[in-house]
């Protein structure tokens, strides 16, 4: 009698757990609660925004058709010269964007500020033709930079000689070389500059040697020897001639 009330008692236990089971089953409960995502909104890109000013510059602004680029000794784009022989410069690290926004015969208006010897520093160049702006804003901190033992390696021996278009200057005003008519850059140190102020004129005739770059972009050099077609003299020595 007392086997058959255990057994009875288990069995019931049993159901009752089976039961359990299947309630749990038809009845899972409340989902949990979903993942927290953010779904702020991302901020707006920021607008290009020029370099600053320097504190004494005078706002300008020159619109023209692009005749040629001008780049410096290390073949960097750094300026163009318009049909009207008027010169927009900008820092070679804009030398790309430059040449990938704009092209000899696009109608450009360029805005920045004005420099001695009559050119513009430009803040802005706006392409007229295509609609594309390039703004002047400093390299990001990380931009790799070529060391200064290395710097100059790619440098070639080249001579240029013509017709003075223009007189390129330093920061400060001083003259430091000069643009020939051909589109030639040829880049004196100010100090030795200074020591042919008869050919640093527009409509002179020079030559020039030295090191430099020519390349689809256009030919420029430093110079170690300055002076008239077969006068030159050496500006540092005859050993680096």
């Amino acid at each position: 009698m007392h086997a058959t009330v255990s057994v009875t008692r288990c069995a019931v236990a049993l159901l009752l757990v089976a039961g359990a089971v299947g309630c749990a089953a038809q009845n899972p409960g409340p989902p949990p609660p979903p993942a927290l995502t953010n779904t702020a909104p991302s901020p707006p890109p920021r607008a290009a925004r020029p370099r600053k000013l320097p504190s004494d510059a005078v706002i300008a602004s020159k619109t023209g058709v692009v005749k040629r680029y001008t780049i410096n000794p290390e073949g960097d784009i750094d300026g163009l010269l318009l049909a009207d022989d008027a010169l927009i410069n900008f820092p070679p690290h804009l030398g790309a964007q430059v040449a990938a926004t704009v092209a000899p015969g696009d109608s450009v208006q360029a805005t920045g500020y004005a420099t001695p010897g009559g050119s513009l520093r430009a803040q802005q160049i706006a392409n007229a033709t295509n609609g594309r702006t390039v703004v002047d804003q400093p390299p990001p901190a990380d931009t790799p930079r070529l060391p200064k033992s290395l710097r100059g390696a790619g440098l070639v021996k080249l001579d240029a000689s013509g017709r003075v278009l223009r007189v390129t200057t330093a920061p400060r005003g001083e003259p430091d070389g000069v643009l020939l008519a051909d589109g030639t850059v040829v880049k004196l140190t100010p100090p030795v500059a200074s020591q042919f102020p008869e050919l640093l004129r527009p409509g002179a005739t020079v030559a020039a040697r030295g090191y430099g770059t020519r390349n689809r972009y256009g030919a420029a050099l430093q110079a170690t020897s300055f002076g008239t077609p077969g006068k030159l003299t050496s500006l540092y020595g005859t050993a680096i001639d």
